[in-house]
């Protein structure tokens, strides 16, 4: 394989100087040097062909005996240094310590075919000196989501890392899905995922708790010069006041994409915020199917709902006010962060408003969208509606008719769940929100053709549904790749009508309400 492996982040930060494998509290370190465990009977099940040629692998490559092994941990690619990541995290509000990467292991870095570093990390590769009780493996059905999901929001348009490939191990990994006290093996598996960088809000916090200054300045000044390197001339509090704000304003745009096509994180603790503004560590998350704001995928969250959907964008914005505590010292003060957070709510705000008038077709700004959008979320809570076609539906309404229409619900009923069971009272107001948005269009008198080519565009048909997910699962545990297979090549064209293809843009069946992995999830991945 004709790659040049580096490793930036290990020539550039100091390293635990313990080489043992085992579990323990690391100071004044960023990272531990630890191999992947052995895969007993490794599997290709799926990679990205598209990742794979942007990192420089042919397909020979992907193809051989070689890339098999590198990336189900059972050798190395010369050059590379893996290593645990070292940061702490509040998790559920509350801190918690060091955590560090517990089943992740980066492999090393390498320059992308458009000049952009990537790290190539393995999860589900065996424990580390950060895996607290686990055993650092991974098991099929959490790493399949990873790895479909973080394509599928690559292809979405929304910022994330990116996941290479998705190795069977063949071997068995013992997992309490639920919690219950039931405990059974699983097929084990590993995905390699990629990003620019894995450095996430945890790393500065960690630093911040050992109150090691000259770690934290380290690890700024690399995240800096590594990532963000138009600000590295500033000078320093400026530089760091200047970083800590673009970090304000990727979060957003992440958080304002989550929402627009109904993505929960499920477990948004600052461990898991990546300081690039990326999705990051996909583990319980889940995509509306019924709109529902106050909906969390997490089992672990089911009483608090802290990270549910309608939370998310508040949830960013106490993740990045610890980051703005762990920083406090290198500034001196405190009012530049705080004016940097005070401006997180106008800012989502305005950004919000703007992606929802995109969502509904909408190009003029002024005071008559108002009541319009401020009313378009209590009718699809009004009724189970499903988010992802009631959008898409929306653009397909005859503006003309829809005013004129009796009842405008009848060309919109395939997006509710239950359409014979919507009552008069809750008729007539779906109605009169559909008359109230069809008369509005037609007041910004726009071209019917450019409306659909931006609802369109913002609104997604096809993306990665709870029960989708779970039907992949069974296909591959029974050695079927092919469902798999064609999920994700509709999935590379989300916002695309694709013909023979409505099984995948399908509402959540019945049979999928209560099942384990279609409805609620665990963190036992």
């Amino acid at each position: 394989m004709n790659v040049t492996i580096e490793n930036d982040f290990v020539g550039s930060l100091p390293a635990d100087p313990i080489r043992e494998n085992y579990l323990r509290q690391v100071r004044g370190a960023c990272y531990s040097f630890v191999e992947p465990s052995r895969a007993g009977k490794p599997q290709l099940v799926a990679y990205s062909k598209d990742l794979a040629e942007r990192l420089g692998f042919s397909v020979s490559d992907c193809e051989s005996d070689e890339f098999l092994d590198v990336f189900a941990g059972n050798s190395l690619l010369e050059g590379m240094k893996p290593f645990a990541m070292c940061y702490g995290g509040h998790q559920f509000g509350n801190w918690a310590g060091q955590l560090g990467d517990g089943r992740a292991i980066t492999l090393g870095e390498l320059i992308d075919n458009c000049g952009t570093r990537q790290a190539l990390q393995l999860k589900g590769a065996g424990k580390t000196p950060y895996s607290r009780s686990a055993d650092g493996l991974a098991v099929l059905r959490s790493s399949l989501r990873e790895y479909v999901c973080s394509e599928a929001m690559h292809y979405l348009g929304i910022p994330t890392t990116r996941a290479l490939t998705l190795v069977a191990t063949g071997d068995a990994v013992i997992r309490d899905m639920l919690y219950d006290g039931h405990p059974a093996p699983e097929p084990g598996a590993i995905v390699c995922r990629v990003a620019p960088s894995f450095v996430r809000f945890g790393n500065f916090e960690i630093c911040a708790a050992q109150r090691d200054l000259d770690l934290l300045k380290q690890v700024a000044d690399y995240t800096i010069n590594s990532d963000f390197p138009t600000l590295k001339a500033l000078q320093e509090t400026e530089k760091y006041v200047t970083w800590f704000e673009e970090v304000v304003n990727r979060t957003i745009d992440m958080v304002v994409h989550w929402m627009r096509v109904g993505f929960v994180h499920g477990v948004m603790n600052t461990d898991n915020m990546s300081i690039l503004g990326l999705t990051i560590d996909y583990g319980p998350y889940g995509w509306l199917e019924d709109y529902d704001p106050d909906w969390t995928p997490n089992t672990t969250d089911a009483a608090t709902r802290r990270y549910r959907y309608g939370q998310q964008p508040w949830v960013a914005q106490w993740n990045l006010l610890q980051l703005a505590n762990a920083i406090v010292p290198l500034i001196g003060e405190t009012k530049p962060l705080e004016d940097a957070l005070n401006r997180f709510p106008p800012v989502y705000q305005e950004r919000w408003e703007q992606t929802i008038r995109n969502k509904l077709g909408l190009t003029d700004v002024g005071s008559k969208e108002s009541p319009l959008i401020n009313e378009l979320e209590a009718v699809l809570k009004l009724v189970e509606t499903d988010m992802t076609l009631f959008f898409r539906e929306l653009a397909k309404l005859d503006i003309t008719a829809t005013i004129e229409a009796e009842d405008p619900l009848h060309n919109m009923e395939s997006v509710y769940y239950a359409p014979s069971s919507i009552s008069a009272k809750q008729r007539e107001q779906i109605n009169l929100w559909l008359r109230n948005y069809a008369t509005l269009v037609n007041h910004q008198n726009q071209n019917q053709d450019n409306r659909v080519a931006l609802m369109n565009a913002t609104n997604p048909l096809y993306v990665p549904r709870n029960y989708l997910a779970q039907l992949a699962i069974d296909e591959i545990e029974k050695g079927n790749p092919q469902y798999l297979e064609e999920w994700m090549s509709v999935l590379e064209n989300p916002y695309t009508e694709q013909h023979g293809k409505d099984k995948f843009a399908a509402k959540r069946p019945e049979w999928a309400r209560t099942r384990v992995g279609c409805s609620m999830l665990s963190c036992s991945s």
